[in-house]
């Protein structure tokens, strides 16, 4: 555990070196999701049936920024295979790579959504609903687009076929993500959305993690 909180902290002091890769994120998804309401008007009606799932895609998209690179720059570099051979256990190292992804292109989507739901006219239930639908749902993306990331390690194009293979996945976080935050707007409970991203959520974080490592060391072979 000590050595998957050495990595997340790595990651982070990495990134805060090159703060672009946080900004693109934010930019990516303030930009997407500002078009529609400057598109379509002041059309109040319209704008809160779509919210949900605008903002769940433009979070969805984001989060996708940075998979390309969660183990591209350590492959390049042989930090990879170093981490491979060491004595820690590689899952427990992946599993901080796949946090360290999260705190930086997840977390920072669930803060700033209820800023932008302002836009979409959304009322405090329908903002409290996305932020918890976000807490659940942008974890998973991360866990599921690593499997993605580890797939295409050192392949040419990875950035396409990474993008293939991962967008079908994320289809029912997409769903029941946005599901939840359309049943609170509409009045219904939206408790069985989120118990069925929670207990996605759980078993990606058991399983994730040694799918990612076992696809990993087929890339390093």
């Amino acid at each position: 555990m000590n050595a998957m909180w050495a990595v997340i902290r790595r990651d982070l002091l990495l990134v805060m070196r090159r703060k672009s890769e946080v900004f693109t994120v934010l930019f990516f998804f303030v930009v997407v999701t500002s078009l529609f309401p400057l598109g379509l008007g002041s059309e109040l009606d319209l704008l809160r049936k779509i919210a949900p799932g605008v903002l769940w895609v433009a979070a969805l998209l984001a989060s996708m920024l940075g998979l390309q690179k969660m183990f591209a720059t350590d492959y390049a570099d042989g930090s990879l295979e170093q981490l491979a051979i060491s004595p820690t256990p590689l899952v427990y190292l992946v599993a901080g790579k796949i946090g360290a992804h999260w705190l930086v292109c997840g977390l920072p989507l669930v803060l700033l959504a209820p800023v932008i739901g302002i836009q979409f006219d959304l009322d405090g239930g329908a903002l409290d609903m996305l932020m918890l639908s976000l807490l659940l749902g942008t974890p998973l993306l991360s866990c599921i687009g690593a499997i993605g990331a580890a797939l295409t390690l050192g392949v040419r194009g990875g950035g396409v076929l990474l993008s293939l293979l991962v967008l079908p996945l994320y289809v029912p976080t997409l769903i029941f993500g946005a599901g939840a935050v359309q049943a609170q707007m509409s009045g219904v409970s939206a408790s069985g959305h989120l118990s069925l991203l929670g207990a996605m959520l759980v078993l990606a974080l058991f399983f994730v993690p040694w799918v990612t490592t076992a696809s990993l060391r087929i890339a390093l072979e």
